[in-house]
């Protein structure tokens, strides 16, 4: 059984039950589970208003969202930042509803179950595009809020239910690594619950093909860099070796130009280091390229360094300057700073470093403590799924997908509610969930 109640109070047992129903069909019918993320943020806030406004967190988030709200009056486009705000301020909301509703280990093992289960039916969509022209009817795309496009966005490359390849990248890259988390945790449990291991060894091998498929090089390092991390963490230094090697072979496959090159190139696929070199695709526009982009950008950060330029401005003042549209600069740092400031940037920077850093000091006190494995590995691994949501974000821009931009923000809130929660941190064991479900 995925979804149960959570035995506390009657009413956070319910919220939390229809937060289990919500993230789970929220990547398939993204209305009915924002809807219910909704209920919840509201529920939560009603009844814990006096305990969230004490929140040193959430005074962060609301001097944040004043300072966003007061950029947009000044905003080159005002009308286009006003539009820009529903990408952050009822994200703020959310997060503190949400890190005052999950805060154990072992909600954060069923959530990582509920956000893994729609990752197969989404690959299985994926490949009927791409392999069967597939597409989807109208009216079910006006019901769903998607549309499966045949051959992808763009062509050739996976997509999905999402608009564009790079987001269904992204959405893979939090379920591949929430997927290698579990398995470990099942591995690790006492007795081994050989099941789990085998749903879950079918899932990382699904999630891979579709990782391969939707041809991100940027999801491609960031898997690769998490189970380097894993295998660090875990001491597995024959896996590292054979990361490293991977990593090497797949690196001299594609750059360069020395002897044996042909060579790796047999062993290696052309869908892999054509991509990574490039040589897939010689012929882009060079406004398309990721550093004219950020030299644009540069250029206009230095015009308005304090207040920037308004949310969602990138693309109009790209539009002039180089009479070509492009949506964003594929770097979110890059985009904030033109857009809110290097103020607001930095604040922002702040807030999220100061969660992961907090996250990260846990992680190390919790080495020297009785916690089990199990609970350890669950929580090193949405640290390392919001990081490579960041690090994603060094080369693309995530938040322009409701559904890839909920996901990022409930697995920071879920961080920051567990570590703000030392007395709870070990309440519900992963095993006792493992149980129930036998």
């Amino acid at each position: 059984m995925f979804i149960n109640k959570q035995p506390h109070s009657k009413q956070k047992s319910y919220l939390w039950l229809i937060f289990q129903i919500s993230i789970l069909v929220l990547p398939l019918f993204p209305a009915l589970g924002e809807l219910g993320l909704f209920f919840i943020l509201v529920s939560v806030w009603h009844s814990n208003f006096s305990r969230i406004i004490r929140n040193p967190l959430g005074w962060g988030w609301l001097i944040l969202a004043v300072w966003l709200i007061i950029n947009s009056f000044f905003a080159y486009q005002p009308s286009e930042a006003w539009l820009g705000l529903a990408n952050f301020l009822p994200f703020f909301a959310l997060f503190i509803a949400i890190s005052n509703l999950v805060n154990t280990c072992g909600q954060l093992y069923k959530l990582a179950w509920l956000l893994i289960i729609p990752s197969v039916p989404i690959i299985v969509l994926g490949l009927y595009q791409l392999y069967f022209n597939g597409s989807s009817p109208q009216l079910l795309a006006n019901i769903l809020g998607w549309k499966l496009i045949p051959q992808g966005v763009p062509p050739g490359r996976m997509s999905s239910v999402f608009i564009y390849a790079n987001f269904l990248a992204i959405y893979l890259s939090f379920t591949f690594i929430l997927t290698v988390g579990l398995w470990l945790s099942n591995w690790y449990s006492k007795p081994k619950q050989n099941s789990s291991l085998i749903i879950l060894t079918v899932v990382l091998i699904i999630n891979s093909i579709g990782l391969i498929l939707a041809n991100s090089r940027n999801s491609w390092l960031i898997v690769f860099l998490a189970c380097f991390t894993f295998a660090i963490y875990l001491s597995w230094y024959w896996l590292v070796s054979g990361i490293t090697a991977t990593i090497a072979i797949i690196l001299g496959a594609s750059f360069g130009d020395f002897w044996g090159q042909q060579w790796l190139r047999k062993i290696v696929p052309e869908l892999i280091w054509g991509r990574l070199s490039d040589e897939m695709y010689p012929d882009r526009p060079v406004e398309t390229l990721r550093i004219t982009q950020w030299q644009f950008c540069w250029s206009k950060i230095q015009e308005r360094p304090l207040m920037g330029w308004g949310l969602r401005n990138f693309t109009p003042l790209y539009l002039e300057e180089t009479n070509f549209w492009f949506g964003h600069p594929h770097n979110l740092f890059i985009m904030l700073s033109l857009e809110i400031g290097i103020v607001g940037t930095i604040f922002l920077c702040l807030i999220v470093g100061y969660i992961l850093v907090k996250a990260i000091l846990s992680l190390i006190a919790n080495q020297k403590t009785t916690l089990n494995q199990q609970d350890k590995l669950i929580n090193f691994t949405y640290v390392i799924t919001f990081i490579s949501c960041v690090l994603f974000n060094i080369f693309d821009v995530t938040l322009f997908d409701l559904r890839v931009n909920t996901i990022g923000w409930i697995i920071l809130a879920v961080i920051a509610g567990v570590i703000q929660k030392p007395l709870n941190f070990n309440n519900t064991k992963i095993n006792d969930y493992i149980n129930s479900r036998n």
